[in-house]
């Protein structure tokens, strides 16, 4: 299978079904810590980020940002003192769609490169 985050989100306008319970299982065995809730009857998938201050919580929140720019795939972005939660829905097919899991996959490759410049 081709690595998520090496892949890039495809334009959804709707009318496709969200992915299945199976199919969402799948991708989601590639995202270790990543969860799926149910918010108002529409899955979504999220996980919250840890950092040692709010400088890097929000440098993290922006790289985010512009993936999510480029990709035209918004997540929704909750930024605090030392930690962001991420969480990724299609809106058009009202859940989960391979985007959803694309960006979370773009997401854990700018966290560890965040990490990674922390460190260094």
């Amino acid at each position: 299978m081709q690595d998520l985050a090496q892949m890039r989100c495809v334009p959804c306008r709707g009318g496709e079904p969200a992915l299945s319970d199976a199919e969402i299982n799948n991708l989601l065995s590639q995202l270790p810590g990543w969860q799926v809730v149910e918010v108002d009857g529409i899955k979504r998938i999220e996980k919250t980020f840890h950092f040692d201050n709010f400088a890097h919580a929000l440098a993290f929140t922006n790289a985010v940002g512009a993936l999510a720019e480029e990709q035209d795939h918004h997540p929704q972005l909750v930024t605090e003192w030392g930690q962001v939660k991420v969480a990724f829905w299609t809106h058009a097919v009202g859940g989960l769609h391979q985007n959803d899991f694309i960006m979370a996959a773009k997401t854990e490759a700018a966290f560890a490169q965040a990490e990674g410049r922390k460190t260094s």
